[in-house]
């Protein structure tokens, strides 16, 4: 996407203040950097990226870029693979957010009249919150239940009649399996269902969709750019809409740093155009995507990029070949009688590499011609021989956060 004048202006005015602000480490980043200089889009795209390796560096306030007195809330990152990023928003910020989510419900088709389900976790983390600020702007009825005890899940889903279902999808797949296992799906009211957080494969996509009877809505976000909330796909496409006025978003090679034409799959780059209390200019995100330059059939003028595919960083190299999460899940998509959970585990065994895709079954299935066929599939796609192994439906784990489903025990 072209970086507009408008955009441009935004930028500039939010680099500056970063810059002037004491202890922000834009200070030293863009030390011998003449932001006014910056005035096009070559001169914008020469500009060093943010890292978020700096972000931890900073711990804890490094970012802040606004006065003590401004600041309303911090939110932060998990820090389960490092020291945790602090993120302080103004009002503004918070309000800013409100408003992105808020158009992210509306593109979902939801209304006042809609009664939502919010079982992402609050605290630090920026999803419960955010799901709940964008429903209070919007006007919807907010059932802020948060994470975990299943049962008081469904009996609040059943009792007060939820419409719409906002989680993850390992915990939205949870909920589905118990309502089927409990029989209690007529009692259901659900109709959409608002899903983030993690990347999901076609096949978990259309379990959750038909056990659910529930539309299907990707929502996008990550912690240290508000939060969940920038971007939603429509109620015509599967693509997501992104909110260019908040933010600047580019797709680069993750290897050279090069951007990339429009519709080249690469990792998703953003830039913050009205965020004051932590703004980030050039963050890599490690998302892959794509831009998809065509127009959208809802009409809609917001840009769109497609579904995340995984992380440049999730990649494992096992005997030489690049593997990503999104290769497992399209071999085990296309193999009738295979569900879509799995689990991965990587070990060293007499001097050498050995990967074992874990995966489920379908009730009667069978479980040795699978095992063969997931091989076979994964050899002739991936290029690697790996061992497989059928399991029972709702054997492997569950989660009501993000699935972990990638071990690497060779370290």
């Amino acid at each position: 996407m072209k970086l507009n004048r408008t955009q441009l202006a935004l930028l500039r005015e939010r680099m500056q203040a970063a810059k002037n602000f004491p202890g922000n480490l834009y200070g030293k980043k863009y030390r011998d950097i003449d932001i006014d200089a910056i005035d096009s889009q070559e001169a914008f795209e020469a500009l060093p990226f943010t890292e978020k390796s700096e972000l931890r560096e900073g711990y804890p306030l490094g970012v802040q870029a606004a006065p003590e007195e401004d600041i309303v809330r911090i939110h932060s990152s998990s820090g389960t693979t490092g020291t945790p990023i602090i993120i302080p928003y103004t009002k503004q910020d918070v309000d800013d957010w409100a408003t992105l989510f808020a158009r992210c419900y509306e593109m979902a088709g939801l209304t006042k009249r809609d009664r939502i389900q919010i079982t992402p976790g609050y605290g630090l983390w920026t999803a419960g919150i955010g799901f709940q600020l964008g429903a209070e702007k919007l006007g919807c009825m907010t059932i802020p239940t948060g994470p975990g005890n299943t049962d008081k899940q469904l009996q609040m889903m059943i009792d007060l009649k939820s419409t719409v279902l906002a989680a993850t999808s390992s915990y939205a797949l949870l909920l589905a399996e118990e309502i089927k296992k409990r029989g209690v799906g007529d009692q259901i009211h659900l109709k959409k269902g608002v899903i983030g957080s993690e990347r999901w494969g076609d096949k978990m996509r259309d379990r959750i969709r038909t056990e659910l009877g529930v539309e299907l809505y990707d929502i996008y976000g990550l912690t240290e750019i508000y939060g969940p909330g920038i971007g939603i796909n429509c109620q015509k496409e599967a693509p997501m809409h992104y909110f260019d006025d908040y933010i600047y978003l580019e797709i680069i090679d993750p290897v050279t740093g090069k951007v990339l034409p429009d519709g080249e799959t690469g990792e998703i780059v953003i830039s913050t155009l009205r965020k004051q209390g932590a703004p980030l200019f050039r963050y890599r995100t490690h998302d892959l995507s794509r831009i998809v330059p065509e127009k959208c059939s809802c009409g809609c003028a917001f840009p769109r990029i497609d579904r995340i595919i995984g992380r440049s960083d999730d990649m494992v190299k096992v005997k030489g070949v690049n593997i990503y999460p999104g290769q497992i899940e399209d071999v085990l998509r296309d193999i009738p009688g295979v569900s879509s959970e799995y689990q991965v585990r990587i070990a060293h065994e007499n001097g050498r590499d050995e990967m074992t895709l874990r995966f489920e079954a379908e009730p009667e299935a069978d479980a040795f011609a699978l095992e063969q066929a997931v091989r076979s599939a994964f050899k002739t796609r991936v290029g690697l021989t790996i061992r497989s192994e059928a399991n029972p439906m709702g054997s492997l784990p569950r989660s009501e956060k993000k699935s972990k489903r990638i071990f690497d025990e060779r370290y």
